[in-house]
């Protein structure tokens, strides 16, 4: 059990390497629990404030209606293809939904700078394009946990 931390130590990424990563990483994968206690597993874009993950997710769907139920979420969002390439970050805790349900475009300056983040990297926008299906959810994580395989060297 040591060696594995010590190990999680020595790849774990800095604060600011975890920030760059998240900030130009463009998927995650959203872990909800389901009504029945089965886990549910979905893939989103999002968008990092160096705060919080936002989501802006679809109302109608499986992930909404867990979440809507219970606001614990774990979400990973990871690359690489070789194993000396692997690098990602499990952030986890409870939701918020912010702004209005679907969201159509309303004034909400909270909302301001992570729709502009989220246009910008996913749509190449300055604004992002409300289609009354979707709304924000927003994770300030409890816990993260990251890595980097790349600190190990080359194998």
């Amino acid at each position: 059990m040591t060696a594995t931390q010590r190990r999680g130590r020595k790849i774990m990424m800095t604060p600011g390497e975890l920030d760059d990563f998240l900030t130009t990483q463009r998927t995650c994968r959203v872990a909800t629990v389901s009504a029945d206690g089965a886990p549910h597993v979905s893939t989103l874009w999002f968008a990092w404030d160096g705060t919080s993950l936002w989501l802006y997710s679809v109302v109608r769907s499986k992930r909404w209606a867990d979440l809507r139920r219970d606001r614990r979420v774990a979400i990973v969002v990871d690359t690489g293809e070789e194993y000396d390439e692997l690098r990602g970050a499990e952030l986890s805790g409870r939701v918020e939904f912010v702004g209005e349900i679907p969201r159509v475009g309303e004034l909400c300056a909270e909302l301001d700078f992570p729709e502009t983040l989220f246009a910008r990297k996913n749509f190449d926008l300055d604004e992002i394009p409300h289609d009354g299906r979707h709304a924000w959810i927003r994770l300030t994580p409890e816990k993260t946990v990251s890595w980097d395989f790349r600190k190990l060297g080359a194998r």
